[in-house]
C-alpha cells in the first residue's frame, strides 16, 4: 500500500503573499491534470491558501509548501507539505479543534483543512518547527 509521487514536486517558497497566489496557481494545475472535478480542485486550491497564510502569519519566516501527484495502488491523488521553521504548535489536537486561535484569527484553518482534504498529518516541535502532510484522493468520478 506504499504511496509514490508520480511526478515532480513542485515547491513553493513561501515568504510573502504573493506566493501564497503562486502556490494555489500551481494546485490548481496539478489538480486539474490529475483530473479532480471542479469542486474538488476548489477543495485542494483552499487548503493551500490556508496552509500559505499559517506560513506567513505563525512561521518567523515562512517556509515552504510541496505539491506532489500520488499513486496508490489504483488511485490517484494530490499531496501537499507544509513545512516551516516557525515556533511550533504547543498543541496540536486543540489547534484542530473549531475556533481555537493563537493569532486572534477564527481558528478554522487547520480544523478546514482537516474537512476538506481525506489525509491530515501534523507534526510539530515547539522551538523548531511544524510540518504539515495532507492528501486528497480522487475518487471514481
Amino acid at each position: 500500500m506504499a504511496t509514490r509521487t508520480t511526478g515532480d514536486p513542485v515547491i513553493v517558497r513561501v515568504t510573502e503573499e504573493y506566493h501564497i497566489s503562486e502556490a494555489r496557481q500551481r494546485a490548481r494545475s496539478m489538480a486539474e491534470a490529475i483530473g479532480f472535478k471542479p469542486v474538488t480542485t476548489f477543495q485542494i486550491i483552499t487548503s493551500v491558501s490556508e496552509l500559505g497564510n499559517n506560513l506567513l502569519f505563525h512561521a518567523n519566516h515562512g517556509g515552504t509548501i510541496t505539491l506532489a501527484p500520488l499513486m496508490q495502488n489504483n488511485k490517484v491523488g494530490i499531496e501537499i507539505v507544509a513545512e516551516d521553521e516557525g515556533p511550533g504548535i504547543e498543541d496540536v489536537t486543540l489547534a484542530l479543534q473549531d475556533g481555537f486561535s493563537t493569532n486572534r484569527g477564527l481558528g478554522e484553518g487547520l480544523p478546514g483543512i482537516k474537512r476538506l482534504m481525506d489525509e491530515l498529518e501534523i507534526t510539530s516541535t515547539v522551538g523548531t518547527g511544524t510540518l504539515v502532510i495532507t492528501r486528497k484522493w480522487k475518487t471514481c468520478e
